[in-house]
């Protein structure tokens, strides 16, 4: 997630639907002749096919080229300002942007991703206030957006109706997905998302009224002033390093879990998805690499099972945030929870999967668990209707409303 981290963006609204693809295909003449039966089948086959990638090739994509300029201009802008980073900027702003980056991640990691798509915890409005500030700097998209298609990314992982579907390939769900109009199933499962709870929280209202605006100061406008007003950068300096620069890698981070985290790392918890377990993502990401974790359980506010902080810089800024109040119903997986899982439907590489004793314990749950897929839907987090019970029942949640008081 992001995901930083996880998300949408931003640059030229797309939403538009694709058109269909004509039914009628005219092809040239063919000296190779096939019988019916032949072409019977090789249409069961097309058929059979296109249902095990759920992936339909009755829409072409239509890309939006204005997209594919601004999105080349940032990337040749935000080189640039790599380059003047060794070369011409001052200390103070190669700091200074650093701690904008990792600002404006955690308010998608933290913010965006965790609070807002997952409700993974809660938090009072001055939190609520602070990841919203630091969201709009990152610049992709408003909370609403950004988290109404992030649920649809959970809801329906992997179809048409996933707005970074990873089965379209690396480039598509990194970055391709931008560049192109909307599936028209991603327009038409957005809005069977339940977003009640977003329309209830007014700094998310406000900011998705006033987005562009806000986003104007917060991310162009203040990272330039900044640098030159106080330790007199200059302006070129400020506005490449601080703004664009900075601006590119966040983005890129964020897409680095919609892409290379569906595609490479370790399955330990369900083996027949595509979100992978990758170290690498965690560390660059905030901690949003763990995402075979993060799917199977989207409303853990971990987002991963492992509890060190060098690999996930939100859960601890999290956690600080519960000491002093800000932050409080936290939600978390049991270890039980875990190893049922692990053992259920990971793919062997996880600790439990390894451990004889344990996987005799547990050998009667394994064989008298009745497994109906039906039970197991695809969630976007705590308050989706079709999550599991005994898993919302089991769940641990600390520094509850009334001891965070």
């Amino acid at each position: 997630m992001a995901p930083n981290i996880l998300g949408n963006t931003i640059l030229v609204a797309t939403d538009a639907q694709i058109e269909p693809k004509s039914s009628v295909i005219v092809r040239s003449s063919s000296t190779t002749t096939t019988t019916k039966h032949d072409t019977l089948i090789k249409n069961e086959i097309n058929n059979n096919q296109k249902s095990k990638n759920n992936s339909s090739s009755e829409y072409h994509m239509q890309i939006v080229w204005l997209n594919v300029i601004l999105f080349c201009y940032l990337h040749a802008s935000g080189l640039y300002g790599l380059y003047l980073m060794f070369t011409k900027a001052k200390l103070a702003t190669i700091v200074f942007t650093f701690f904008l980056m990792i600002f404006c991640g955690l308010g998608i990691t933290a913010g965006a991703h965790r609070l807002w798509s997952h409700k993974a915890y809660k938090a009072k409005w001055p939190l609520r206030l602070l990841l919203m500030i630091a969201q709009t700097a990152a610049h992709q998209d408003a909370i609403y957006v950004w988290s109404r298609d992030h649920r649809v990314h959970h809801k329906f992982t992997d179809t048409d109706a996933d707005p970074y579907n990873a089965k379209r390939g690396f480039f598509f769900s990194h970055i391709g997905w931008l560049m192109v109009k909307k599936h028209p199933a991603v327009i038409a499962k957005g809005k069977t998302i339940d977003m009640s709870d977003m329309e209830a929280d007014p700094i998310v209202m406000f900011q998705k009224k006033f987005f562009i605006p806000l986003m104007i100061i917060f991310c162009f406008l203040l990272p330039t002033y900044i640098p030159v007003y106080f330790w007199n950068e200059s302006v070129a300096t400020a506005f490449y390093v601080a703004t664009m620069f900075r601006y590119c890698a966040g983005l890129n981070g964020t897409w680095c879990v919609n892409s290379v985290a569906h595609i490479w790392g370790m399955k330990p918890y369900e083996k027949t998805i595509s979100p992978c377990n990758n170290f690498y993502v965690a560390a660059f990401g905030l901690g949003e690499g763990w995402h075979n974790y993060h799917h199977v359980f989207p409303w853990d506010y971990k987002t991963s099972e492992l509890g060190k902080y060098s690999s996930n810089w939100t859960t601890g800024f999290i956690d600080f945030f519960a000491k002093i109040g800000w932050a409080y119903d936290l939600k978390t997986v049991s270890n039980e929870m875990i190893r049922k899982r692990v053992l259920r439907t990971g793919d062997g590489s996880h600790k439990y999967s390894k451990e004889v004793d344990l996987n005799k314990n547990l050998h009667k749950f394994v064989e008298e668990f009745q497994f109906n897929k039906d039970e197991e839907k695809s969630i976007w987090g705590w308050d989706d209707k079709d999550i599991n019970l005994q898993d919302k029942s089991d769940a641990k949640i600390y520094n509850t409303e009334k001891s965070s008081t």
